[in-house]
């Protein structure tokens, strides 16, 4: 009698405990799979096409999205957006954020507990006691660990922004270096050729011996040498655009998709810089985030002193003798207080303040060094292309010219046409270099899209000043 008792109360208790568990479900890892995938990226656009739409529709700006005819630069941002696998990761990583911040400000289980004594004694009773637990929180502390576990959410998602910022500067860069290599391989090319046309004239006038073989010679050991660079250069066009194919999340075989063309970067003129700063850096946004959750992590240690009540509630039967159970548990804050945890969070909300200052510090240096180096480049790239380069081609039409009379002149030949290469290369160069400088200004300045408050911390704003929490 006494054991069907016990079986009738255990079997419902672990039911209940049971209920709301959550079962484990494997997930293999299938690399083949995802190789497959990565190889069709280009094959199929659908996926790209419709995040090319909601990034149209979020920004308010139309973004035209075709592959067929090749992938521009600015095509370019919205499939690194959607596959750069570093990015990737960092929303994987906020997504272990916001599962925080979802359940986050959740009450304690209750707490159950059952004991049974099976006395051997004939006729003895079955005894046995059921309590129930439950913590009462009263001291708030769980409004302000939702309100903590949003500003880390929010600290992850700044960081997703961030990132997102850094691959579109760091891919219009790389699309610029890559496009003026494709142009210096075409330069040695044309290079090349005509090198070739002069040597071809050149065979025919020594053999008439209107030029010696030591000026020959030199003809023939600098077209060997261009020919060298070509190699080199083509090397070197071969790694830029690997470098920027994985940089989108393509595989190698969409080499020979890509469009060359230098990226159109629109400086934005601001009064304020130190406002702009201040509003829509992405760094500096997230050393915000920071020291908000470091203010976050001080209210929460700060509310850790106050106790929480644990309520307790049962029934349980001795000798018979059935009876109702209850108790209560206060924690008295009289000597730890908390002290350490209170301690450490205000030194850890002064590291955060710290940090925040000496970033815009920095970054405020770095505008003012990246705005002169913008006006020095800009000026540097149009002397050269306004005032040297035409000089440089009227000087080869001149030799051309001559050349093709048939009076050639080795040394002055060879330096029209390494001055001429030189020139167009310094040229690509300056262009580089300007719109690097013009590159690193709009990053430090920021998007505009950075120029809202969070949505996140809108949210919490308002629900703080809706439940009375300060």
């Amino acid at each position: 009698m006494n054991y069907k008792v016990w079986r009738s109360i255990r079997f419902p208790a672990i039911a209940f405990l049971l209920v709301g568990c959550q079962s484990y479900t494997p997930a293999p890892l299938d690399i083949g799979a995802y190789s497959d995938s990565l190889e069709s990226r280009l094959v199929d656009v659908e996926p790209v096409s419709a995040f090319a739409d909601r990034l149209s529709e979020a920004s308010g700006c139309p973004i035209v999205f075709n592959v067929e005819d090749g992938i521009s630069a600015a095509e370019g941002e919205v499939i690194a957006l959607l596959y750069n696998p570093d990015l990737r990761v960092s929303r994987l990583e906020a997504g272990v954020a916001l599962a925080n911040f979802e359940t986050a400000g959740l009450w304690e289980d209750p707490v159950f507990g059952f004991n049974g004594a099976e006395i051997t004694s004939p006729s003895a009773p079955f005894e046995f006691g059921v309590m129930g637990n439950v913590t009462i929180p009263i001291s708030g502390r769980l409004a302000v660990e939702k309100s903590r576990a949003g500003t880390a959410y929010e600290t992850q998602l700044r960081k997703i922004v961030h990132a997102e910022w850094t691959l579109r500067i760091e891919l219009r860069s790389r699309w610029a270096h890559w496009t003026a290599t494709t142009l210096k391989v075409e330069l040695i090319q044309e290079a090349i050729e005509q090198l070739e046309s002069i040597v071809s004239i050149a065979n025919s006038l020594v053999e008439e011996g209107e030029i010696n073989r030591v000026e020959h010679r030199l003809l023939l050991v600098e077209l060997a040498s261009i020919k060298m660079q070509a190699a080199q250069e083509a090397l070197q066009l071969l790694e830029t655009e690997i470098a920027l194919l994985s940089l989108m999340g393509l595989p190698p075989s969409s080499s020979g998709t890509l469009l060359p063309s230098f990226p159109t970067v629109e400086v934005t003129l601001v009064e304020d810089e130190t406002a702009r700063i201040i509003d829509a850096n992405t760094e500096l946004a997230i050393q915000f985030a920071k020291y908000q959750t470091a203010e976050e992590t001080l209210r929460l240690e700060i509310k850790k002193q106050y106790p929480d009540i644990v309520i307790g509630s049962g029934y349980g039967s001795e000798f018979n003798d059935h009876r109702v159970l209850f108790g209560i548990t206060i924690p008295l804050s009289i000597w730890n207080r908390n002290q350490a945890g209170i301690a450490n969070a205000k030194t850890q909300r002064e590291v955060a303040r710290a940090l925040a200052e000496t970033t815009f510090a920095r970054l405020f240096n770095e505008l003012e060094l990246a705005n002169q180096i913008l006006l020095v480049k800009h000026g540097q790239h149009s002397y050269f292309k306004d005032e040297i380069v035409p000089m440089l081609e009227e000087q080869t039409k001149d030799i051309n010219a001559i050349v093709a009379l048939g009076e050639i002149d080795t040394f002055i030949v060879l330096e029209a046409v390494k001055r001429q290469f030189s020139a167009k290369q310094k040229l690509l160069d300056l262009q580089v270099a300007q719109l690097d400088a013009a590159i690193q200004v709009q990053s430090i300045l920021g998007p505009t899209y950075q120029l809202n408050t969070s949505p996140i911390l809108r949210e919490l704003n308002t629900d703080a000043t809706l439940g009375g929490v300060q």
